[in-house]
């Protein structure tokens, strides 16, 4: 199969936040550019107080490399679904063989979540030797780490996790949220996907991590509830996920559900209030993590 490009506009504004999820989705790499454009069809011309050009007009060209056997408009979907806009109008191409692979290395450098813990892509170097490296290498599959989402769920695991405690990942995508559970001390961890790459993905990673930890099919039936449950995926499957995860976390257990936008907090919380007590979200960018207790 060929590689293919996908080229789209979207608004200054979004260019960072999509960049991110394209990558966290699957996109082996994205280029991003200066478009001359004018307002996308239906928006108004606003302009900015001592701006010399519409503001609707300040428009970005964003060109995506996706992987063989990857669908360009799933990917795109998927990526605006979670910065919360349409996807807009694009455009798909072959490209000649290159070297991708260092072009999507080039894209990405270890990430410090915390002052002791550490994202550091396969092919890099840990920065701190001394810290709790989690080493990844995506493929395919959501979870690199560079997203505000996988961020905010790595944190909650670290002030949460004491020692000992069965952990279960239900999005798990690469696995780093796993992975990082054993390293921070879980006595078991489990992953759960509905993608096979990922859970391919996951398992190199846990080897290259050296940690065991479990990967399923959604598909399997989970029996055990766990003590602390981390869903990282998206508002809409989260609110259908709802019984599920209630029954999958232990009385007095915890829960983190994340992949969300801020103003979609509330309508998830809502969704979960007959099993859990929540406290405040906690932000990060446009995005939202809510986490509460089983009753």
């Amino acid at each position: 199969m060929a590689w293919l490009s996908v080229s789209f506009e979207v608004p200054a504004e979004h260019v960072e936040a999509l960049s991110d999820a394209l990558l966290e989705s699957g996109a082996a790499a994205v280029d991003a550019a200066e478009a001359d454009a004018g307002p996308a069809p239906g928006q108004g011309i606003l302009m900015d107080a001592g701006a010399a050009t519409p503001r609707a007009w300040r428009r970005s060209a964003l060109d995506v490399l996706v992987t063989p056997g990857v669908d360009p408009a799933a990917l795109v979907q998927t990526a605006c679904s979670r910065v919360g806009i349409t996807p807009p109008p694009s455009q798909v191409r072959e490209v000649a063989d290159t070297d991708w692979v260092r072009a999507t290395q080039d894209q990405l450098a270890p990430v410090r979540v915390s002052p002791r813990l550490w994202i550091v892509p396969s092919w890099h170097p840990a920065p701190d030797p001394g810290a709790i490296n989690i080493v990844l290498d995506p493929g395919l599959a959501f979870g690199t780490g560079h997203h505000a989402t996988t961020r905010m769920c790595l944190r909650w695991l670290e002030r949460v996790l004491r020692g000992g405690e069965t952990v279960l990942d239900y999005g798990c995508g690469s696995g780093v949220l796993a992975i990082a559970a054993m390293k921070l001390g879980a006595a078991r961890a489990d992953g759960v996907d509905i993608d096979g790459q990922a859970l391919l993905a996951a398992r190199r990673n846990a080897l290259h991590n050296r940690v065991h930890a479990e990967f399923h099919s959604a598909a399997e039936a989970l029996q055990q509830p766990a003590r602390i449950v981390v869903a990282n995926i998206l508002a809409h499957p989260l609110i259908v996920l709802a019984p599920l995860l209630a029954r999958l976390t232990a009385s007095n257990g915890r829960l983190a559900l994340a992949g969300l936008l801020a103003e979609q907090a509330g309508e998830v919380c809502a969704a979960y209030r007959p099993w859990f007590d929540f406290e405040a979200p906690e932000v990060d960018e446009s995005w939202a993590l809510v986490s509460g207790i089983r009753r």
